[in-house]
């Protein structure tokens, strides 16, 4: 005689599978995809992302939404996606900043950038620039050096703000160069590049896009890229690591899942959207924004973001960069 609990086995089965979050790629998109941005919109990470979701949306015939969920230096959304279902339809493009930067930061983080989550591409990388306003006498990163070694102290350098990859630029420069600026924080980009236009500060870090009308203009001065080549929209400015091998900050983004979404909706994610970032129509629509489409492997981008991990710590540790 079968037992009662043995009778309703394959009923419970059956059951448990209807409960699935994905039964399997081949199921996948029945319902609608959200992408959160961890930022307002309009930035770096909101251009990357909406793109994604318009292809992605024509591709599936699904509805693909943008979330901007910003606050926390992008940690507020980035928690949404740690915490949210691992079920292939929440996602999020996120940036340097909660992905990489902030570890080494932050002493306490609401999630793990790494355990928390499944890599699926990166998708843009921006470059920055360091300028100098055009009343001073500098015409190259070798005389930027060499000027900031016979006066120690003397130069000062501007960024978005204390903790902030203008920050992190600069701090690696001083670092590689063995030399003594001093760093003057802002809140936000656009304060620190009102002051470097008006000759407030000599010199500093900006993100190519709002920084390029500026040396366009002669209102300021490229020295160099913060890319370790020339970057397209620039291609007269040489790059730092021409004169400081190694050197290469770069502000980026990436697309993630939930660390538990299934591999198979993981694969499919990964070849749609590395599709996507590859085509001419999305690498030109990036260029204009100032920056350079990627789409590399789930694997390269888990290389690729523990890297820069570990390159944050090992600068904030040495130069003591700390967040209250």
């Amino acid at each position: 005689m079968i037992s009662r609990s043995f009778a309703f086995a394959p009923l419970a089965a059956c059951f448990a599978l209807t409960l699935s979050p994905v039964a399997g790629a081949e199921d996948y998109p029945v319902k609608v995809i959200r992408i959160v941005v961890p930022f307002p919109p309009g930035g770096g990470a909101d251009i990357t992302a909406r793109p994604i979701a318009q292809k992605l949306s024509e591709r599936w015939g699904q509805s693909v939404v943008i979330d901007n969920r910003g606050g926390a230096s992008g940690m507020i959304g980035a928690d949404i996606v740690a915490k949210a279902p691992p079920d292939g339809y929440t996602l999020i493009v996120g940036s340097s900043a909660e992905a990489a930067l902030n570890v080494a930061i932050y002493p306490r983080m609401p999630y793990d950038p790494v355990r928390d989550f499944a890599p699926i591409t990166l998708a843009t990388v921006t470059p920055m620039a360091l300028v100098v306003h055009p009343s001073v006498p500098i015409k190259s990163v070798k005389e930027y050096i060499a000027i900031a070694r016979a006066k120690p102290g003397s130069m000062t350098f501007g960024s978005a703000g204390a903790g902030s990859v203008h920050h992190f630029a600069g701090e690696w420069l001083k670092m590689l160069a063995k030399i003594d600026i001093v760093h003057v924080p802002h809140k936000g980009q656009a304060p620190a590049l009102i002051d470097m236009i008006g000759g407030h500060l000599p010199s500093g870090f900006a993100t190519l896009l709002p920084a390029m009308q500026h040396v366009k203009s002669g209102k300021l001065r490229a020295l160099a890229v913060t890319t370790q080549r020339r970057a397209p929209l620039l291609p007269d400015v040489p790059a730092l690591a021409d004169t400081l091998p190694g050197f290469d900050v770069t502000q980026w983004n990436a697309v993630w899942a939930p660390a538990a979404t299934p591999k198979d909706v993981l694969v499919l994610l990964s070849t749609e959207i590395t599709r996507i970032v590859q085509s001419p129509d999305y690498k030109a629509r990036m260029t204009e924004q100032g920056s350079e489409a990627i789409g590399n492997s789930p694997s390269e981008l888990a290389a690729f973001q523990k890297a820069e991990i570990d390159k944050y710590r090992k600068i904030a540790q040495q130069a003591n960069i700390k967040v209250d």
